[in-house]
């Protein structure tokens, strides 16, 4: 597959990733005093580098922080109850069947107490069941498919997703768009063609013909993941002359889009549309044409509020890593802080939290995170509500330094059906219930 990062940049995250981390071991684990967080994302592969690796080394850095008690406050106690955090690191790279056997390993060998993790939607329907069945309190801090609660698990206990799913992202986009791009008459679609891509163009397909009845979609493009080479698809797209191109591509994937479409001029006087586009926004530079329209799959990133735990993440990440923290680096501390919360909402000083105790305190949590308020009110409680924000990338050759202008939020209220509710029959029905209020556009900077 073809990567913008550079090898030496792989290999320069992933040592620093390693550095001081706890990683399963063969034998069972002792009990040795610790809360264990069992933590799974991208250390190899195409998705490691753009995605993976910013995730795990901010899951570090937070558990550093938590074991010194050195987080802004309400985090500024020590450990999780003030018991010390132990963090056992495993690779998502493998697929579903592997990262099952994984998971296995991490709740019955390993012992740890919760399991914080999943950037792939394939991962994470295939893990969902089996936590359910293992009993084991799991986060899901990013995997984005609606098919987690609205199929797989209807009615979880062990399961919470802190992330948002596409329904969010999509649904925004669609509105951004006929907010700002009134001219768009057709669309040209491609996505990976697995549950994060159907799910993505089934819930943007919809919204954006509830909201503007006389769109075409002209052409749909269903590469494999991990596909790499984009020929074909980029062939088909510029046949069909879509007036905007959209594309929910993530990780290395979306990065070999932008640089094969932007060779062959797929971009030139289109409208595109990268719902998880912000984990580019440091290193685009001018691969990516200027108005191209991204996202961060929530207020994340980029599109982060400022308040204490977000200036304490970018001051922290870079100063470490000598670059910012993209989206999926905001996703995992937020998860990391929603089980700190709920362990510390329901268990006591100096005790050691039961997986009890996690679970009736993730349940319907409210609690504060890099990216603002989170509430744990969907799906029973189990699933994160929060906004989305857009906006259109810009890049100065002359300072060198990116922007993303024109940012509207939309509020997660605006954006999600109510319980019980599936995504494409509210989509369908109108958005009932929908109480949207976006923000006048604004600008934010590298």
């Amino acid at each position: 597959m073809t990567l913008k990062f550079p090898l030496t940049h792989l290999a320069r995250s992933f040592a620093l990733v390693t550095a001081g981390a706890a990683f399963a071991l063969p034998a069972a684990a002792a009990d040795n005093g610790k809360f264990r967080i069992g933590v799974a994302t991208f250390l190899s592969g195409a998705a490691a580098g753009p995605f993976g690796v910013p995730a795990a080394n901010a899951a570090k850095l937070v558990v550093d922080a938590l074991n010194k008690g050195a987080l802004p406050a309400p985090y500024n106690t020590k450990g999780i109850s003030g018991v010390e955090v132990e963090m056992v690191l495993i690779d998502e790279n493998g697929g579903a069947t592997k990262q099952v056997e994984e998971y296995r390993n991490l709740v019955q060998r390993q012992k740890v107490d919760v399991v914080i993790g999943y950037i792939s939607s394939g991962d994470c329907l295939a893990i969902a069941p089996v936590a359910e069945e293992l009993k084991t309190p799991t986060v899901f801090f990013d995997c984005g498919t609606s098919r987690l609660f609205s199929e797989t698990l209807k009615n979880p206990k062990y399961v919470f997703r802190t992330g948002l799913d596409a329904v969010v992202d999509n649904v925004a986009a669609a509105r951004y768009i006929v907010e700002t791009k009134p001219n768009v008459r057709s669309v040209g679609s491609i996505q990976q063609n697995y549950a994060w891509g159907q799910d993505a163009w089934a819930d943007f397909s919809l919204a954006f013909k509830q909201l503007k009845p006389d769109i075409k979609f002209v052409s749909e493009q269903w590469p494999k993941l991990g596909q790499g080479q984009y020929g074909a698809e980029i062939s088909a797209l510029s046949v069909s002359n879509p007036d905007l191109i959209h594309s929910s591509f993530w990780g290395g994937d979306m990065e070999a889009l932008v640089l094969q479409g932007g060779a062959r001029g797929l971009f030139d006087k289109r409208v595109t549309l990268l719902t998880a586009g912000e984990t580019g926004f440091e290193h685009f530079k001018d691969q990516a044409p200027n108005g191209t329209i991204v996202g961060g799959r929530g207020p994340f990133g980029a599109f982060a509020p400022k308040n204490a735990l977000s200036d304490w993440l970018r001051t922290t990440y870079s100063a470490a890593h000598k670059e910012q923290p993209t989206y999926p680096a905001f996703k995992m501390m937020q998860a990391i802080l929603g089980m700190k919360a709920a362990a510390e909402k329901v268990g006591k000083p100096g005790t050691m939290p039961t997986q009890e105790q996690v679970l009736a305190g993730l349940k319907g949590l409210t609690f504060e995170s890099p990216s603002g308020t989170v509430r744990m009110s969907r799906a029973g409680g189990h699933q994160a509500v929060q906004g989305v924000a857009y906006g259109e990338y810009h890049y100065d050759p002359k300072t060198r330094k990116a922007s993303i202008i024109n940012v509207k939020d939309y509020p997660g209220d605006c954006l999600m059906p109510p319980d019980g509710t599936s995504p494409a029959d509210w989509i369908k029905a109108g958005f009932p219930g929908a109480k949207c209020t976006p923000t006048p556009p604004k600008e934010r900077t590298s």
